[in-house]
């Protein structure tokens, strides 16, 4: 009665009963190599065996014989005292056919009356190898599951091999076999891993009872479990996920366990639920136990139980009235096993026996356990994380306690244990993160990670505390350290994993305001908070606190609090050695809010206002940080400004004294406009270097910035910004300003350069590492020249010919071919030039309202001007960035309102503000959008009509429109001047239709102002026709400003052109020239308005440098008198701008080697100087005349040889 389970070859059927060997002629002692396949059945006896039949085969039949005559038989039983028998057998064969019943017994025991050949010797050698998923085939792991069996079963005495073990010794066999199974062969325990951890935790939660006596294997099991994750960890290092988890063990957490007594099919934990057959120590059976085990249980019940009496009556009672209630699995989960101390672990007597919770266990005994076993546990820390919060999570969901209030699900000892391990290894983190740099990472991690899942399950409060615990003890450690940035990094680490909790937002209590003090006085924390700097002294406190990192708001809004002190910390300039750690702290901030802005629930403003909420100290530290931003700014200085400014009027920041800009800010005056606003630092010691961020890290804490003010409440924005100080309010601006540069509009061809260039770039900077290397001999070296040889070899360079020293290619492995791919296809840069231009329209609306803010805010306070002032600053900023349609309008609206609200800002006190105004409104009138265009054109129109209002004539707004468009003309190269033309119109029409003014003098002088305007077109024309031949356009300039003699202010505006042009072209004396008469010119009007001695008399002093001077002369009676409203109100009609003029035209003459020239204009300057006692420039102004004369004796004395020679 073969078994058919036998595999068949190709042509046969899939099973046979038997196979046969191919046939050994002519010899004695035969090789068969033969691989015969046998499919074992699920259910193996001891009757099973394979039967081996030799046969004789007759070359030349004979008659009456067969073929074949069996001449030997011999078999191998497959199981062997229930283990699978495998390896080398050298078996003895048998000349008789075996009798019945034989395959019990192994052919080694002589059957009697049987023959043998050789006198049963062993004479046939076979090998059998085992490829099963029941049979470990490993005698440790065989011995471990058969007395786990045993136990089950409840089967005694159990036989192990050749071993009888009785129950009175079979906690020692079972202790031993659990310390073994360290032992055992890899293989079998990855095979077997699931059951084998499975038994394990069965183990740790019914102690089994042998003997009458309950065995605690919570130690032995939890030993194995460490040992044995450790050794599958150093073992299989290629099967770690990214966080350095092993595959094997993440998938047994999260596929395969449970709770054992959570089984879906297993009987209820009831009174006679449990069948006769289980023995574990379960309440069920607390019946039938002695009574003076009961004794010990009533300290460590949990009075939160409503069944349960809080002081019993007396202990039988009390485990009656538990077994008898219908709640008796809750209350039984409720009593756990933490009355446990290390010294029960010793005492198992006088102790009612329990089912235990797995994770109060394994807390229990990772509290307890030392040495290798802990270190063991340390080293793999997240897996009894998870296994514990997976426990937990078991536990609740089928105690029906998710329901449960938090503080009530777990018994008091349990947190005692977690508060102890967290406290533990929040120690060895800090004291061992030098050395074991790796391990303290992942530990760090894997706390972190638990910390998260609690705050899903535990009391949050009691989670906190557990952070505090941890925080404790990085900060104790901090002070000590020289170089803390490690120990702060990891920090980091932890509070982020911590902050990707899903109720984040939850967590910080985001609709509980901040309880204001009783006293109206200024609280102590404000005083202490770090940016106290910002609250004056009567103010609001409750708003105070909200915008400080405040106690009160770090007690209220707990993790928000810890990520924004952070932050504060690290960027801070004074901290030593944290520099390394800024991008990752913004980062963190800026992950966090990129998560709440994309986050469904909170898509509703008025949440997302709760959330800003929390974020709100994240204004005040960015302000902190203005001087360390990275300059966004310096691109744009010179873009559309009005004119160069006199070289000494703004130095350098770097020096030791207070710069001009700081002494306005401090002022409060606006700061001058060719300077970085915001580089003002507030102490007179402004020489200590700042550490400048990135442009990433600036832009990125610029974006975070941008979206705390976009969705935060506005009215505690507007509260808040009542409160700040003009200092303050500034510097908000100068943030502000610098945002409006970080996220202008860059345009596809930019992405079509930074791709093209960063590809350039990777292949330099590899070039010139390798030729750093090569520097030095070696090994390196060596391998520099080989990759340079196949570089050298392959056809394209970059696909590299053969693939040998694949080792030192790291750029064709495949960790680097990401980086590597840097070509981006059209689409992708379409796409990002798309983004780009959808932020940077998002971040100017973001930036105007809260200007709006801002301008409601200053507009009640006396110091409004200087506010108001930076307000337009930035409007003009962003009008002169590249900006989208949309962001336009809304921002043209804007600029209508306040010239309206407030015209006398514009019109007496920011006249260069006036002037840059139009300048941006004539650029976006020549628009080749017509929505900007009729936008650009009522701004104009409303600035002339507002003007006129003031004082019946806008001269002041005529002279600036007509110095803009020359100066627009005369700079700019893609200026439209057809749609310009319309946009003139268009105003025409606005005065024309304007009946409120129809009857004054209004439209006729804006008609004056187009038909003027027209004119100035008109030349462009012809500048564009000459703009290849640079002699007739300085021709044609020279002949436009000698049309405007009667117009001081336009013919200065068009000899600066002149003098920029010739500039450009290296004609200096040329500029000069120009420069001069510009001089000359300021000079004359100045001499009419200020009765100053020390000044030039008006361009007769200027006979010796130029002869044709006179020209600006203002004598003749057309010329307008400089009082009139709005002539000679430029810059440079000012003794600051004459001396600027004179000096440019100095050293212009210089760079022309005309030094007797400048003898003559340091002639005019140095009387000004005199009479304002500069030292300083009169020593400057000197040294230059030193090397003016100098260079005339050089060049003189060379002439006179020269004369000598020839004679």
């Amino acid at each position: 009665n073969a078994l058919k389970v036998i595999f068949g070859k190709s042509s046969c059927s899939e099973f046979s009963k038997e196979a046969y060997t191919a046939v050994v002629y002519h010899n004695r002692s035969p090789d068969f190599h033969e691989e015969i396949k046998v499919k074992l059945p699920a259910t193996l006896t001891d009757h099973h065996h394979l039967l081996f039949t030799f046969y004789h085969v007759s070359c030349q039949q004979k008659q009456n014989t067969p073929l074949e005559t069996p001449v030997g038989y011999t078999w191998i039983p497959m199981l062997q005292n229930g283990r699978l028998k495998t390896g080398q057998f050298c078996l003895p064969v048998s000349l008789e056919k075996p009798p019945q019943a034989y395959s019990v017994l192994s052919p080694e025991v002589p059957l009697p009356g049987m023959k043998w050949v050789d006198n049963h010797k062993g004479v046939f050698n076979v090998e059998v190898v085992a490829v099963s998923s029941i049979h470990t085939q490993d005698p440790y792991l065989d011995k471990f599951f058969a007395l786990v069996n045993a136990l089950d079963e409840h089967m005694f005495p159990v036989r192990i091999g050749d071993m009888r073990i009785m129950e009175n010794n079979l906690e020692n066999e079972l202790k031993s076999s659990i310390s073994a199974l360290n032992s055992s062969q890899l293989e079998p325990v990855v095979r077997f891993l699931h059951l084998l951890l499975d038994k394990l935790i069965l183990l740790v939660v019914r102690p089994p009872v042998i003997a009458g006596q309950i065995v605690n294997l919570g130690q032995a099991s939890f030993e194995a479990m460490a040992s044995i994750i450790n050794r599958l960890h150093k073992n299989l290092e290629g099967n770690h996920d990214q966080h350095g988890r092993n595959n094997l063990l993440a998938s047994y957490i999260y596929y395969v366990f449970r709770l054992p007594n959570t089984y879906p099919n297993s009987p209820s934990p009831g009174p006679g639920g449990l069948g006769g057959s289980v023995h574990y120590a379960t309440m069920a059976r607390s019946a039938v136990r002695p009574a003076s085990l009961n004794l010990n249980r009533s300290r460590s019940l949990s009075n939160s139980n409503p069944d349960i009496s809080g002081t019993p009556t007396s202990p039988d009672d009390e485990v009656r009235s538990i077994i008898g209630s219908k709640a008796m699995d809750r209350s039984c989960n409720r009593m756990s096993s933490h009355t446990e101390t290390s010294s029960f672990l010793q005492t198992l007597t006088g102790r009612l026996p329990t089912k235990k919770l797995f994770h109060e266990e394994l807390a229990l005994q990772w509290v307890v356990c030392s040495g290798s076993v802990r270190e063991s546990a340390l080293q793999q820390a997240w897996f009894f994380f998870e296994l514990m919060v997976k426990s937990m999570v078991h536990h609740l969901y089928f105690n029906d306690k998710l329901d449960a209030p938090r503080k009530s699900r777990f018994p008091e000892r349990f947190m005692d244990d977690i508060a102890a391990l967290v406290s533990t290894i929040a120690s060895d983190i800090v004291s061992r993160f030098q050395k074991d740099t790796e391990m303290v990472e992942r530990l760090n991690t894997s706390l972190a990670f638990f910390l998260n899942d609690l705050l899903s399950v535990m009391d949050r409060g009691f989670v906190f505390s557990l952070i505090k615990t941890c925080y404790k003890q990085v900060s104790s450690k901090l002070y000590s350290l020289p170089n803390p940035s490690v120990l702060v990094s990891l920090r980091l680490d932890f509070l982020r994993i911590i902050c990707s909790h899903e109720h984040y937002v939850t967590l910080n209590l985001p609709c509980s305001l901040l309880t204001p003090p009783a006293s109206p006085s200024p609280s102590v924390s404000s005083a202490t908070s770090q940016s106290s700097g910002f609250s004056t002294n009567v103010q609001d406190q409750k708003i105070a606190n909200m915008f400080e990192l405040s106690v009160p708001f770090r007690q209220q809004h707990y993790l928000a609090g810890l990520v924004l002190t952070e932050l504060a910390l690290i960027l801070d300039p004074d901290a030593e050695g944290l520099f390394g750690l800024h991008k990752k702290v913004i980062n963190m901030v800026h992950n966090l809010l990129s998560s709440h802005d994309s986050d469904p629930r909170y898509s509703d403003p008025q949440i997302k206002a709760r959330v800003a909420m929390l974020y709100l100290p994240l204004i005040g530290i960015i302000m902190e940080t203005v001087p360390q931003l990275y300059d966004f700014t310096e691109t744009h200085n010179q873009r559309g400004r009005p004119i160069c400014i006199a070289t000494d009027d703004y130095e350098s920041e770097s020096g030791s004294m207070i710069s001009q800009t700081v002494a306005m800010a401090i002022a409060g005056t606006s700061v001058p406009q060719l300077t970085r606003p915001g580089s003002f630092l507030l102490t007179s010691t402004s020489g200590r270097q700042h550490t400048t961020f990135s442009a990433e890290s600036s832009r990125s804490l610029l974006i975070c910035l941008l979206w705390v003010l976009k969705n935060a409440d506005e009215t505690v924005l507007q509260k808040w910004f009542t409160d700040l100080s003009v200092l303050q309010l500034n510097r908000l601006l100068d943030l502000l300003y610098l945002c409006v540069s970080c996220f202008e509009y860059k345009g596809k061809k930019v992405f079509e350069r930074m791709n093209s260039l960063t590809f350039k770039k990777s292949k330099d900077m590899r070039a010139k590492l390798e030729e750093a290397i090569l520097g030095s001999i070696g090994a390196r070296q060596e391998m520099v020249r080989r990759s340079r040889g196949q570089l050298e070899r392959s056809p394209s360079g970059s696909a590299f010919g053969s693939q040998e020293n694949l080792r030192w290619r790291k750029d064709m492995t495949h960790w680097r071919q990401n980086t590597e791919k840097l070509d981006k296809s059209r689409a992708e840069i379409e796409h990002e030039a798309l983004i780009d231009g959808n932020l940077a329209t998002e971040a100017n609306l973001i930036i105007l309202d809260t200007l709006e803010i801002v301008v409601q805010t200053v507009s009640v306070t006396e110091s409004k001007e200087s506010i108001l002032g930076g307000v337009l600053k930035v409007l003009l900023h962003s009008m002169a960035c590249n900006q989208s349609a949309v962001y336009l309008q809304h921002c043209f609206a804007t600029q209508r309102a306040l010239v309206s609200k407030f015209p006398e800002l514009l019109f007496e006190e920011e006249t260069e503000q006036c002037a840059d105004l139009c300048l941006r409104l004539l650029r976006h009138c020549s628009s080749s959008i017509s929505t900007i265009r009729s936008h650009a054109s009522a701004s104009l129109y409303l600035l002339m009509r507002q003007n006129f209002e003031i004082g019946n004539n806008f001269a002041r707004v005529k002279m600036q429109v007509t110095m803009s468009l020359s100066s627009l003309v005369g700079t700019s190269q893609n200026f439209n001047e057809e749609f310009l033309r319309r946009s003139l119109k268009t105003i025409l029409t606005y005065a024309e239709e304007d009946l409120e003014l129809r009857e004054t003098t209004f439209p006729d002088q804006v008609q004056d102002l187009v038909f003027n305007l027209h004119m100035i077109l008109s030349d462009t024309v012809k500048m564009k026709e000459h703009q290849e031949d640079p002699e007739m356009l300085i021709d044609l300039m020279y002949r436009i400003a000698k049309g405007y003699q009667t117009s001081p202010d336009l013919r200065l505006t068009w000899l600066q052109n002149m003098a920029g042009k010739h500039s450009e072209r290296s004609n200096h004396a040329e500029a000069a020239q120009c420069l001069v008469h510009s001089a000359a010119l300021v000079a004359e009007y100045l001499s009419m308005l200020e009765d100053r001695k020390y000044l030039p008399v008006g361009c007769v002093t200027f006979q010796n440098i130029s002869s044709n001077v006179l020209e600006e002369s203002a004598v003749s009676d057309d010329v307008v008198s400089p009082d009139e409203e709005g002539i000679c109100s430029g810059k440079y009609f000012t003794e600051s701008g004459l001396v600027g003029l004179l000096e440019q035209a100095a050293a212009s003459f210089s760079m022309a080697g005309m030094y007797e020239a400048v003898n003559e204009v340091y002639k005019v300057l140095i009387p000004i100087h005199e009479a304002n006692r500069d030292a300083k420039k009169l020593s400057t102004i000197h040294g230059k005349l030193q090397e003016a004369f100098s260079k005339i004796v050089h060049q003189s004395t060379g002439w006179e040889v020269g004369n000598v020679l020839v004679s």
